[in-house]
């Protein structure tokens, strides 16, 4: 599968589509929204696209080439995405820029941010940026069962490969981890 991403073309641009599609499936996942809180809204399923596109993006920037261009892909991806959501939702061809440059920041923002808290193993950091940026909450301990599932989803992706990740991204149930707040 990794030797098919080394050529341009349409096997590449298939194989993006569907890491992508496979990760829009676990970000809609219905335990997230019913049970780990998530909001079920146009803000609250970016926020939850943007979480797992950010878990399988620390993944692949540890594992050796090609997943960096699978990354970029990836991330390139998501924005075209984003961009036709806004077109579809009526935002005007003047404001998607001013509306694009916002998500981009909020997006790499968020992804410093988890970035810090897995990386130095803070549960109390990652519910607490969980808790604001994807329940717009205030209180860390509304994402306990949040932070549990996106911890163990980080342990899932650190144990896959490429060729795992490009098959399906190794995401757990969210049911598994609790009731909503």
């Amino acid at each position: 599968m990794i030797a098919r991403f080394f050529r341009r073309g349409d096997d590449r641009r298939a194989t993006i589509r569907q890491l992508h599609a496979r990760i829009n499936e676990a970000s809609r996942q219905v335990g997230l929204y019913a049970r780990l809180g998530v909001p079920d809204t146009v803000e609250g399923r970016f926020e939850c696209l943007s979480l797992h596109v950010i878990l399988v993006l620390r993944r692949l920037n540890a594992l050796p080439p090609p997943a960096a261009d699978v990354a970029q892909d990836l991330v390139n991806s998501v924005f075209l995405q984003l961009d036709a959501s806004l077109r579809e939702l009526g935002v005007g061809d003047f404001g998607v820029p001013k509306r694009m440059k916002k998500l981009g920041a909020a997006f790499y923002g968020r992804a410093a941010g988890y970035d810090a808290a897995l990386d130095a193993d803070d549960q109390a950091a990652l519910a607490a940026a969980l808790a604001r940026n994807v329940l717009g909450r205030e209180e860390p301990g509304a994402a306990a069962g949040l932070a549990a599932y996106v911890r163990a989803a980080n342990a899932g992706l650190a144990r896959a490969d490429l060729d795992a990740i490009l098959a399906a991204p190794p995401f757990p149930d969210p049911d598994a981890f609790g009731d909503a707040a």
